[in-house]
């Protein structure tokens, strides 16, 4: 089946990676195209998934390279807006596990100024689900023109939302703030285990998805990177196993992970709609899926995911298959 259209709408960022330069008293930069909804546009597209990207594009340098890299990874730019202010830059710093700490330079960039006019006219009438998160989601003036689209968009189509905590740039109380507003907007939540720990600090996992499953968002998936990913829907859980991985950097490996998910759900024809007939075990097959496309993604430098020609055979088996190398460990809910 041809999945049909997913939207993604959210920022670009300049990625510069530091490197020592030749020089003495001097610091390289290496700049590549990024943004955690930029990234997850691009995965989609490359998976095979038509794509479409939401986003203001400056006209400036890196502007220029984020719209190079989108078109030629096949994302749908139509409804994309031409943007007279300048890019966002992120400075990062790679630690020995590959994990990047970022510096934001965020200050009345274009990726925060949307106004409703921008977002009127965009037809989801083709939209099977529309995903954003991340910044877009609470960088004034923008965040609630996003938060408005998103209300509007929520009875036609799957919303996915990913929060992408970004403590350094926004204080994590802001996300708290909205985060069960999304859960009443979101079909899918999709966070990370260092997420978690932002959102409800000292909280167990199964007790975070309680909590949202209340607010309003029937699957949720948490990735736990080398421990794999916790999924639950609407409270039944099942624990997916993370793929082996030769990591270079984990830059861009969430993104490609909700690409991963999203396109093997659409895929199968079970996006468009509330979920209400998703199973537990579709969940965790999209996920071992999504685990592999976030393995090559770490495999390389950068957000760089992976396109389908180079994914290895993907075989369905059954992940319930008792002594199965992949079985996800499955749980009920402690309620």
């Amino acid at each position: 089946m041809t999945p049909r259209q997913i939207t993604v709408l959210g920022e670009c960022v300049a990625d510069a990676f530091t490197r020592p330069a030749s020089a003495p008293h001097e610091l390289d930069l290496h700049v590549l195209p990024g943004g955690g909804p930029a990234n997850t546009a691009v995965a989609l597209a490359r998976l095979g998934t038509p794509s479409r990207f939401l986003a203001r594009l400056s006209g400036d340098v890196f502007g220029r390279l984020f719209r190079a890299r989108l078109e030629a990874s096949g994302v749908d730019l139509s409804d994309a807006v031409v943007a007279s202010e300048p890019s966002t830059l992120a400075v990062a710093e790679l630690d020995a596990r590959g994990q990047a700490a970022y510096a934001f330079h965020a200050q009345s960039t274009a990726d925060w100024q949307w106004s409703s006019a921008e977002l009127a006219g965009v037809d989801l009438s083709s939209t099977a689900c529309l995903h954003t998160g991340s910044l877009a989601l609470v960088q004034e003036p923008g965040a609630a023109v996003v938060e408005e689209f998103l209300a509007g968009a929520a009875s036609r189509t799957t919303v996915s939302i990913d929060p992408n905590v970004r403590p350094l740039l926004v204080d994590p109380a802001t996300y708290r703030a909205r985060l069960r507003h999304w859960c009443a907007l979101a079909d899918i939540l999709r966070l990370s285990e260092d997420d978690l720990g932002l959102l409800l600090p000292h909280t167990p996992l199964d007790r975070a998805c309680d909590v949202w499953h209340a607010a309003g968002a029937r699957l949720i998936v948490v990735t736990r990177g080398a421990e794999g990913a916790l999924v639950s829907l609407d409270g039944e859980r099942v624990h997916v196993p993370a793929v082996t991985a030769r990591v270079v950097d984990t830059v861009g490996a969430g993104d490609s992970f909700t690409a991963g998910l999203l396109h093997h759900l659409g895929a199968r024809g079970l996006l468009g709609g509330r979920l209400t007939g998703l199973r537990l075990d579709e969940v965790a097959e999209a996920c071992l899926f999504a685990a592999q496309v976030a393995a090559l993604t770490c495999s390389v430098v950068g957000p760089n995911p992976p396109w389908r020609s180079q994914l290895p055979a993907w075989e369905a088996a059954d992940p319930y298959v008792t002594g199965s190398p992949a079985a996800p460990g499955r749980t009920r809910p402690s309620r």
